[in-house]
């Protein structure tokens, strides 16, 4: 038989850094899990991507046993860290603060391809495209499916 869903809980903990300090243990100690146990195994299957904001999504049981799903990236953290930028414009129609070329928006695009809500890479570039624009990024170059 299933278990029974209590609740969800989404969180974003930098890979193979999780500690039972807050955000972590508050979120999770009000639905009853074992903060500890959590950490240990999202560290145990972090540890590759070492200090990369990453997004899990916990399912809590109502016998207090729990499972994640660690998503890739946000697409925000990887344009930074393309643009070697520290943090996106405050005003991103007007000023600009980096750029970014297709092929890295295609890398990306590709990465986060499972998480996002789109079917063929094309959507998928166009829906990072958005992201960078909205931060103040430019994309240089002319779109693939222009030509």
């Amino acid at each position: 038989m299933a278990k029974e869903i209590s609740g969800f809980v989404k969180l974003q903990c930098k890979g193979g850094q999780a500690n039972p300090a807050p955000p972590i243990g508050p979120a999770l100690g009000s639905k009853g899990v074992n903060i500890m146990e959590f950490c240990k195994q999202f560290n145990a299957r972090t540890q590759e991507k070492p200090g990369k904001v990453l997004p899990v999504l916990i399912t809590v049981y109502t016998d207090k046993s729990f499972d994640f799903v660690i998503k890739t990236p946000p697409a925000a953290v990887q344009l930074m860290e393309a643009a070697k930028i520290q943090k996106g414009s405050k005003e991103s129609n007007r000023a600009k603060v980096g750029k970014v070329t297709w092929e890295q928006v295609e890398a990306i695009a590709k990465d986060k391809m499972p998480d996002l809500n789109c079917f063929t890479p094309e959507s998928a570039m166009k829906m990072v495209a958005g992201t960078a624009r909205s931060m103040g990024l430019t994309v240089e170059g002319k779109a693939p499916w222009e030509n």
